[in-house]
């Protein structure tokens, strides 16, 4: 059943990053974390923005370690969404503005990405997919509804375009995590005013299409990471509230409900998400305070995370990309 929000207070963003910041709560954001195609990247993790930062960051699937500092977005942002490619990662929309902006960096060389494209909307606290083709943007804060929204954008990953609306979630909503399969994206829980929601969303990538309810979390939650391996999505963290650690598994198989497979290492909200062809990864958040932690989980069994690195910088609303 989904929880009314108007009793409860969430994160409202300091005027900086800073790990001593005294954050008060007021009202929802979040950023969205996904995967390119449901099989996740061969090779690094990164994460890219935040309250503050442009930075991008960059981590090793194939060892524990720590991040490195590999680029810049066009511009410092956050509330942002993320997509990735077999070559490229995507960040788009987000906040200060909000914005419309689809920026694009290489997985192949250490580089500064590029704005490649608009939004249908600008929009803040969305969620991201990412099929073999195209990247998914999905709900969101726009103003020009205002209030939150429920458009699909899809861009092409094959040229440097704008996105088209291409369906809607099944509801309004913002602070929603974004996972992929090999056919279909996800868009789990959220911020529908004046209800948090537990609804995992399905469209499919081979039809422009609405989406349809197809399950729910373990809690009703929003400000959660996403991750996909080829056969699950995970919502990891978030915000109920209070603040919590679960991971939440769903199959990719079947229209199912979530199941609690384990905690991340710290209770957090506002992180990125990754994934390798083998693991799950949760990154940076806040916890309180602002951490730059990396954590990881195996998905090939139910499991705990563990801490194995740290980003560059303490960061919150940032995008995760892998490739």
């Amino acid at each position: 059943m989904p929880l009314s929000f108007l009793d409860i207070t969430v994160l409202s963003p300091p005027s900086d990053a800073s790990a001593n910041a005294d954050l008060q709560y007021n009202i929802s954001t979040a950023s969205a974390e996904w995967v390119s195609a449901g099989g996740g990247g061969q090779v690094s993790g990164y994460t890219s923005g935040g309250v503050g930062l442009n930075t991008i960051d960059k981590f090793p699937f194939s060892s524990n370690g720590n991040a490195t500092d590999v680029g810049d977005l066009s511009q410092s942002r956050y509330a942002v969404a993320g997509q990735s490619s077999s070559t490229s990662g995507y960040t788009s929309g987000g906040y200060p503005g909000p914005l419309n902006t689809i920026d694009k960096f290489p997985f192949s060389t250490n580089s500064n990405a590029t704005d490649v494209g608009d939004l249908t909307q600008t929009r803040q606290r969305p969620a991201g997919q990412s099929s073999t083709e195209n990247g998914y943007t999905s709900g969101g804060f726009a103003p020009a509804v205002p209030g939150p929204t429920n458009t699909i954008d899809k861009f092409p990953f094959s040229s440097d375009s704008n996105a088209s609306d291409v369906g809607d979630l099944s509801q309004s909503r913002y602070d929603t995590v974004g996972q992929s399969s090999s056919s279909s994206g996800y868009s789990s829980g959220g911020n529908a005013p004046p209800l948090y929601v537990n609804t995992i969303d399905k469209f499919p990538f081979s039809a422009d299409a609405n989406a349809t309810d197809v399950g729910d979390l373990t809690v009703i939650r929003n400000q959660s990471a996403g991750q996909s391996s080829s056969i699950n999505g995970y919502t990891s963290g978030g915000f109920a509230p209070p603040p919590v650690n679960t991971i939440d598994k769903f199959p990719f198989a079947a229209d199912s409900n979530a199941t609690d497979v384990g905690d991340l290492t710290q209770t957090r909200r506002l992180a990125a998400g990754q994934s390798s062809a083998e693991n799950g990864y949760t990154s940076g958040g806040y916890a309180p305070p602002t951490v730059n932690t990396i954590d990881k989980f195996p998905f090939a069994s139910n499991a705990n995370a563990s801490d194995v690195g740290d980003l560059t910088q303490i960061r919150y609303y940032p995008a995760g990309q892998q490739g």
